[in-house]
């Protein structure tokens, strides 16, 4: 008995700590949260998705290599992909894996008007049947144009994938609008 009651004054003497529980991290179960997660649940196992491939234009051919083959291989196991043009790097390597697989998979959205793009990207979308153009955009600046194009691609898709460098603030705004907007996102630094 004088143990115990030893061991209680021991007890009593030593400091506590009060943790409110309220205070707690809690995991957040809104309804908001909950049905975020399973539209991208259900976008993960869907069998065929609406995929959006954009980024770098300046890559190694290794990576475009890399990138026609990916491509490729989802518009085999059904899904549409969704670029805009590009006589180089991401986007042409897109849309030659496309290509190759099922030109009816490929959507390609241009950030102006087929007349706009330079000579070779025009000929590498002969052929393709899917082409959005914007003659409203014509006045823009390509960059501009690109950003409003990137946003349109990006609402047009269930997941992103993007091939990008750290420094490429237009690439990072497009991932950043995609997370916004729920899209599941893949993102690949290429440095």
């Amino acid at each position: 008995m004088i143990e115990i009651l030893d061991s209680i004054e021991d007890e009593q003497q030593q400091p506590s700590i009060m943790v409110p529980i309220e205070d707690m991290d809690k995991a957040d179960s809104s309804p908001d949260t909950v049905d975020e997660l399973a539209m991208e649940l259900a976008t993960i196992k869907q069998s065929a998705k609406r995929i959006a491939i954009i980024g770098s234009r300046n890559l190694a051919i290794t990576h475009q290599q890399m990138i026609e083959t990916l491509t490729t291989a989802l518009v085999m196991q059904g899904n549409i992909i969704i670029t805009s043009g590009g006589s180089s790097g991401t986007n042409a390597a897109a849309i030659r894996g496309a290509m190759k697989s099922n030109p009816d998979k490929l959507k390609v959205i241009l950030p102006q008007t087929i007349g706009q793009q330079p000579s070779d990207v025009q000929d590498q979308l002969i052929g393709v049947p899917n082409i959005i153009e914007h003659s409203d955009r014509a006045m823009m600046t390509l960059a501009d144009a690109s950003r409003v194009c990137n946003r349109e691609i990006i609402d047009d898709c269930n997941q992103l994938i993007c091939f990008l460098s750290h420094t490429s603030k237009t690439l990072h705004n497009a991932v950043e609008y995609a997370e916004e907007n729920h899209k599941v996102v893949t993102v690949f630094y290429l440095d």
